[in-house]
């Protein structure tokens, strides 16, 4: 067995196995390693790395506030984690109350992508016995309303964060006005059970100070969002939950300790980019199946699709050339993908890298015996080890990752060890890991189709015309037009004439 290709970090509890990724090491020295490494030093030091941005990339940092490159952000690190522990600890203990004398039961979190994604991967993988805590991380008005009313009563002994840098962030901004219309509702005071996670001088945080929030935890430019798990956006909710907070921390920094090792014989986060790299012939060609062995770690896949696709899925290289780079990830939990998508990867496509998980211990779990002397834990692994024989006989690669226990320890780890296989792999392809540029595009066009949406409605209430016609007087996308108008109808805020209208066609102007 090539020994370069499995890593084990004897006294921490994690194994990075890629006997039978079908990379061969020469491939590996192959890589430019040297400049790679380089630049990560450089990030680390405080370089601007996020260069269309013209950012500092941090998240290190914030692990070991002493690599911080000024003293300032140091303290301001250990300043926000000092003010996390305490309200942490006030909370938990029953020492912050409500304005009734009650203590806090609940937590609702409101945010999304990395500042959703972040906080659930630890409170849904980590032992935690503290208060419950309930996400919003989407506008949908019929999942707030069911979240809403699933917490009933609740909501009186219940904290809510709010999660936004800039605090223009759409989603959560107009999730908080859903969730504040029904604490109107309740008669419940706003101020004393809001909390705000963002950076300071935004228009959150002048909300915040402005209508009296119970606090204010700070984020800064050089954390992005999918890199925040160790700031407050994602240490806040899980201390809250009961996770142990600074074994996360104490965790990550050990594995930034052993990925900052310059040689990828013994740097399991290069081990891992390489693979990628060479299995993905530098272009991507590749999709990367996650496969967690564990129901605690079915988070995992929905939090790297994020970490890696927006991270390494850009156009342009740093030098401005159209690359059209990615890495597709997707995935389950095993051992469901046996009974799903592993019929494919054995037989179909041959166009992907399995990363299985695996946890070796049994949690909480029972021992008992299911069958053939085996407890349900040997029977998981065994379809997990089971899974990658079979498509080792199929001729398709895969890799193990294997921890321990699913702890806060080795779970601050995972995060650690994904940042940085994620960032060494952008280096490896030559584009800017830090940036997001397709999201904000995103975001841009939604606030045009808004904007739409508002002058349709205006059209609408004058004359009954076409959603054709409308679409011209309105120079925009027919079908576009035809979506609004469906959707109005659909909500009542519209009604048809016919039930089976022209094509296009709705008789509009009487709205309800």
């Amino acid at each position: 067995m090539p020994s370069e290709l499995l890593l084990r970090h004897d006294p921490l509890p994690w194994w990075i196995d890629a006997t039978i990724s079908h990379v061969k090491a020469p491939a590996l020295d192959a890589l430019p390693w040297k400049n790679v490494f380089q630049e990560m030093d450089q990030l680390v030091a405080g370089a601007i790395a996020n260069t269309d941005e013209k950012r500092q990339v941090g998240h290190y940092w914030l692990r070991d506030p002493m690599l911080a490159p000024t003293m300032g952000q140091a303290r301001d690190i250990g300043d926000c984690l000092e003010q996390i522990r305490g309200f942490v600890n006030e909370v938990t203990q029953g020492i912050a109350l409500n304005e009734a004398g009650e203590r806090f039961t609940d937590v609702l979190h409101i945010g999304i992508g990395g500042s959703a994604l972040g906080p659930q991967l630890l409170i849904q993988t980590c032992p935690n016995d503290g208060l419950r805590v309930w996400f919003l991380d989407n506008i949908d008005p019929d999942g707030i309303a069911r979240i809403l009313n699933e917490m009933g009563d609740r909501l009186r002994t219940t904290l809510i964060l709010v999660a936004s840098k800039s605090g223009t962030t759409p989603e959560p901004m107009y999730s908080l006005a859903l969730v504040l219309d029904r604490l109107h509702q309740l008669n419940l005071p706003v101020g004393p059970r809001l909390v705000a996670l963002t950076t300071p001088g935004s228009l959150l945080h002048k909300r915040a100070k402005k209508e009296h929030w119970r606090e204010i935890f700070p984020l800064w430019d050089w954390v992005g969002g999918r890199v925040s798990v160790t700031s407050a956006v994602g240490l806040v909710p899980a201390g809250l939950a009961g996770v142990d907070i600074d074994q996360v921390l104490a965790g990550a920094r050990a594995m930034d300790e052993w990925t900052a090792t310059p040689e990828w014989r013994d740097n399991p986060a290069a081990l891992l980019a390489g693979c990628w790299h060479v299995l993905g012939n530098g272009k991507g060609d590749r999709n990367l199946v996650v496969m967690p062995y564990s129901d605690r770690l079915l988070c995992l896949s929905r939090y790297l699709q994020q970490l890696v696709m927006e991270s390494v899925g850009k156009k342009l290289d740093r030098d401005g050339k159209v690359v059209k780079q990615g890495l597709t990830v997707f995935g389950n939990k095993g051992s469901t993908d046996q009974h799903a998508h592993v019929q494919q990867l054995r037989d179909g496509r041959n166009d992907f890298m399995a990363l299985f998980v695996q946890v070796l211990d049994d949690g909480i779990g029972s021992n008992a015996i299911v069958a053939d002397d085996c407890n349900a834990g040997d029977v998981l692994q065994g379809f997990l080890l089971g899974t990658r024989r079979a498509l080792q006989e199929g001729g398709r690669p895969s890799l193990v990752l294997t921890i321990a226990t699913a702890d806060a320890f080795a779970i601050g780890g995972l995060v650690a060890l994904f940042e940085r296989a994620v960032g060494l792999y952008g280096s490896l392809l030559n584009v800017n890991a830090y940036n997001q540029p397709g999201v904000e595009a995103g975001k841009v066009a939604a606030k045009e189709v808004l904007h739409l949406s508002r002058r349709v409605r205006e059209l609408i209430g004058k004359a009954s015309i076409s959603a054709a016609a409308l679409a011209k007087t309105l120079d925009a996308d027919e079908v576009e037009v035809m979506y609004l108008c469906e959707r109005l109808v659909s909500t009542r805020r519209l009604f048809r004439e016919n039930t089976v209208p022209a094509r296009y066609r709705l008789p509009l102007g009487h709205e309800r």
